[in-house]
């Protein structure tokens, strides 16, 4: 699975036409000089494209930071043993460094307070 992470999310880099820092190709999908490459357009498409994978011994969960404020909401996966729980799991989070794969287990992320967001999953 690692690799499959690793070559999607360059599959991502490419199709979002990423630019750096992320705050700034953010800016660039505000004003509609990018179509995508938001967070949520991270995490979502990771979730979708792990979900349809056959990976029977894992859980993908979607989480979230910040929920509602503008500026600073944040969003990424988690990636769990199929039936743990989502405090237990891993983070990955290809939006924070710009198309590189930032990965910790969940409890140990400081910069951010994640939430389950259960309902975006499907």
């Amino acid at each position: 699975m690692s690799g499959d992470l690793f070559s999607y999310t360059a599959y991502l880099t490419q199709r979002f036409r990423l630019t750096r820092p992320p705050i700034w190709h953010n800016f660039l999908v505000n004003v509609g000089l990018r179509q995508a490459g938001l967070c949520y357009h991270w995490s979502d498409a990771l979730y979708r494209h792990l979900t349809h994978q056959h990976y029977p011994h894992f859980a993908f969960h979607l989480v979230g930071a910040n929920i509602g404020e503008y500026l600073f909401e944040h969003n990424a996966l988690v990636i769990t043993a199929k039936g743990g729980a989502v405090e237990e799991g891993i983070l990955i989070d290809p939006w924070r460094n710009s198309g590189r794969l930032y990965f910790a287990p969940l409890s140990k992320d400081s910069a951010y307070h994640w939430i389950h967001r259960k309902e975006r999953e499907r």
